[in-house]
């Protein structure tokens, strides 16, 4: 039988992807229903949010090629389906990025062990807020580090990733991990930065060919009815909403891929685990699994 993977160990650029995906492969039923159970709420709305912006977009889209003028409820209607798409993806977003941090938390807690749900959630109530400041923080910073110049951005992209396992395996605070994302990433920001860019790549391509098909039915409907106005209908609206909210399951890949970057550049300049387990030795352990500050 396979042991369970290791977390806290120094690895090179090779073993960062191939121990991604092994320990999702070793954990994909519990990773899939944390997933599901923490994530599933904010699926349905986002997919509940996306059919609204696109058939409220579609409307008004034929509106405007019949030549009728477009009316301010409908553009405001619009404009408000618009903001819950974008509410609920940075909410979907957060709840996946905790639930999966967490997941890795307390699997190297409970030394590479499944952790329960009820664990699971006592954790995700404690950091989902956190994450999402810092979420929001994150992506401003990344936004304008873009906007300035293309390089800058990039430059940041893999300092940034660090921030969020920071915060929860080390339960701190978002001014901490921003400074210790900086310090870790120190002599190894290439490493660094080319795994997450592969992970991300293999993350971008499943789910481009998983979402392929439904956009080739889609242009296909539209070049064989070219007498016809160009629109798309309510079965393909609500296909696309909910396939490009399952999708978001793959994101699991790059967030363990940067839990993984985050252990390697800890073992290599701290060598926590070892010290733990030095320091550890003989004794047992009476360290609760929740954060401290949940006492």
């Amino acid at each position: 039988m396979e042991p369970n993977i290791e977390l806290a160990k120094p690895r090179d650029f090779g073993e960062i992807i191939s121990d991604t995906f092994m320990f999702i492969r070793q954990n994909f039923k519990g990773l899939l229903k944390s997933f599901f159970i923490f994530c599933g709420f904010f699926l349905v709305a986002g997919a509940l949010a996306m059919c609204i912006m696109q058939y409220k977009t579609n409307y008004a889209t034929t509106r405007q090629v019949a030549g009728v003028a477009a009316e301010f409820g409908n553009l405001s209607e619009l404009a408000v389906s618009i903001i819950g798409v974008m509410v609920f993806a940075l909410l979907s977003f957060t709840a996946n990025l905790t639930t999966i941090i967490c997941y890795v938390t307390l699997y190297k807690n409970k030394a590479n062990t499944e952790p329960t749900t009820e664990e699971m959630w006592a954790y995700f109530k404690y950091y989902f807020l956190r994450v999402l400041g810092a979420s929001i923080v994150i992506w401003l910073l990344l936004s304008v580090g873009y906007m300035v110049c293309l390089i800058p951005g990039i430059w940041l992209f893999p300092i940034l990733g660090l921030i969020f396992p920071i915060m929860i395996i080390e339960n701190a605070s978002f001014g901490y991990a921003f400074s210790r994302a900086f310090k870790l990433i120190s002599n190894n920001w290439w490493i660094t930065a080319g795994a997450v860019f592969i992970v991300w790549l293999i993350a971008y391509c499943m789910m481009f060919f998983i979402s392929l098909p439904l956009s080739l039915v889609n242009v296909s409907s539209m070049l064989l009815r070219p007498q016809v106005m160009p629109t798309v209908s309510m079965g393909q609206i609500v296909l696309g909403s909910v396939l490009q909210q399952l999708m978001q399951v793959i994101l699991v890949i790059p967030t363990v891929g940067i839990c993984l970057c985050y252990f390697n550049l800890t073992e290599s300049k701290d060598g926590t685990s070892l010290l733990n387990r030095i320091d550890k030795f003989g004794e047992q352990n009476t360290q609760p699994d929740l954060p401290s500050e949940e006492y």
